[in-house]
């Protein structure tokens, strides 16, 4: 059975899709007229940085306290993934994205992670520029702990150094709720 091609790109394929588009180099002789790249690059909105802090509980639904703040990993568990004895099931790379494209993507592919019935992920935020903390690395642990990714992160830990180190964060998912 053939599969129908979507006809436009989703939020995360265009994300993604930019990411590569700016490294790419024309070949020599076939340069693309500026206008043209400004023209397509215009079709493509940016959503909002989310805020950095937690909504008031008068503009939020109140969160259940069990989903309020994803739990640490415990260190049987993490030294298990960090020896590879528990499979991570996927993994994201955020280096080089603004906030606003980090959290889409990132939100979109926990979405998915999720519905796949995934147990635990690898979220890449790199290290940041000199000597200072990069602001994805500060940021995503406060996005755990924020709805909706609260209701779909159990916990997370920062990975071993042979899958990133502080650059990257070990994601336990929740299980999906009993089927009735």
């Amino acid at each position: 059975m053939k599969r129908a091609r979507p006809k436009e790109l989703s939020a995360e394929d265009r994300i993604l899709w930019s990411r590569v588009a700016r490294t790419a180099r024309p070949l020599p002789g076939k340069a693309y007229p500026e206008e043209e790249i400004s023209s397509r690059e215009q079709g493509f909105q940016e959503a909002p940085a989310p805020p950095l802090q937690e909504a008031s509980p008068q503009t939020a639904p109140p969160v259940p306290p069990s989903r309020q703040n994803p739990r640490r990993l415990d260190a049987p568990t993490r030294e298990k993934l960090a020896r590879g004895r528990i499979d991570i099931a996927g993994r994201v790379d955020l280096h080089g994205l603004t906030q606003a494209e980090a959290h889409s993507l990132l939100l979109s592919f926990l979405r998915q992670a999720f519905a796949g019935e995934r147990r635990y992920v690898l979220v890449i935020t790199g290290k940041g520029k000199g000597s200072g903390e990069g602001v994805l690395r500060r940021a995503v642990p406060q996005w755990f702990s924020t709805p909706p990714f609260s209701d779909i992160v159990g916990g997370f830990e920062e990975a071993a150094r042979n899958h990133g180190g502080g650059g990257a964060l070990y994601v336990r998912l929740r299980r999906p709720e009993a089927r009735r």
